[in-house]
């Protein structure tokens, strides 16, 4: 007798028992909204969806802080036809978390990917435009994209249209970058930030309301799991390889760095792992 089978068993029961959910069948609830002077932070996601998987930090940052939470999609997704109804999914997901919504153009960008970057300067150079004067108007705290190596052509592309912007910046200009994973992991990450159970169902009834995506693949169903692993990987890759893991159930890793006279530096030695209980101020927000 296996006694791990029941245990087991209880994962897969859960799954099964989520997809009896009907997706986005929660309020439409916002937040209470943050004052309009506080500091903001941008999450400039690929696609819509992604500020839901990366936005345990984002939220933390706007219920412990007060901080504007801003998402700015970088694309509407590659299908045309479905772009309207993209658009009114990530309005729900934001409404859901208390995020504001501002995109970039009317239909999103197009061509962000490493190709266009090398063989469309005059197009790069517009989008790479268009994403520096968002950054000047609202001069955030914190600016959330893909790392380098997201394993999608559109998060690589994302990451280097913002690396690109940050990079025409004026020298004074400085902020935090909180680079973020979710296609392919991180080689170096430093930060390990755990969510509470209430946030990661938040996170999670956000996702749903990205309806025709998770009904081609419930990623939603599955994001609590994704969130559990991050904490066996931070435990050793920012913990220190043989270290214990910390007490956490759900947690998202990221880089963050700072952008500052046109380069970055660390924003502090070493790895950090914030847990539910500590402030997210303690990392320099």
């Amino acid at each position: 007798m296996n006694p791990y089978h029941s245990f087991v068993s209880a994962f897969a029961e859960l799954v099964k028992s989520g997809k009896t959910l009907s997706p986005g069948n929660v309020p439409v609830k916002r937040q209470a909204a943050p004052k309009a002077n506080a500091p903001e932070a941008i999450i400039f996601p690929p696609h819509p969806d992604d500020e839901c998987l990366m936005g345990g930090l984002p939220l933390r940052l706007m219920l412990e802080s007060g901080m504007r939470i801003i998402v700015v999609p970088v694309t509407l997704g590659s299908k045309v036809e479905r772009r309207p109804a993209r658009l009114d999914e990530l309005k729900n997901a934001c409404d859901r978390l208390g995020f504001e919504l501002e995109l970039p153009t009317p239909g999103g960008l197009e061509k962000i990917n490493l190709q266009s970057r090398t063989n469309d300067p005059g197009h790069w150079a517009a989008v790479v435009k268009v994403m520096a004067s968002i950054i000047a108007r609202h001069q955030p705290r914190a600016v959330f994209f893909p790392h380098e190596s997201d394993a999608n052509t559109t998060h690589i592309g994302a990451h280097f249209l913002l690396m690109d912007a940050l990079k025409t910046m004026p020298a004074g200009f400085q902020c935090l970058t909180v680079e973020t994973e979710f296609w392919a992991p991180m080689a170096s990450p430093n930060l390990m930030v755990e969510s509470s159970v209430e946030d990661t169902a938040e996170l999670v009834a956000a996702l749903s309301f990205h309806i025709g995506e998770v009904q081609r693949n419930p990623f939603h169903l599955r994001m609590p799991a994704w969130l559990m692993d991050n904490v066996r990987r931070g435990a050793e890759l920012i913990g220190g390889q043989g270290s214990a893991a910390p007490d956490f159930t759900f947690a998202t890793l990221y880089r963050l760095r700072r952008w500052k006279s046109g380069r970055h530096e660390d924003a502090f030695a070493g790895g950090r792992q914030v847990s539910a209980k500590q402030s997210v101020s303690e990392i320099g927000f």
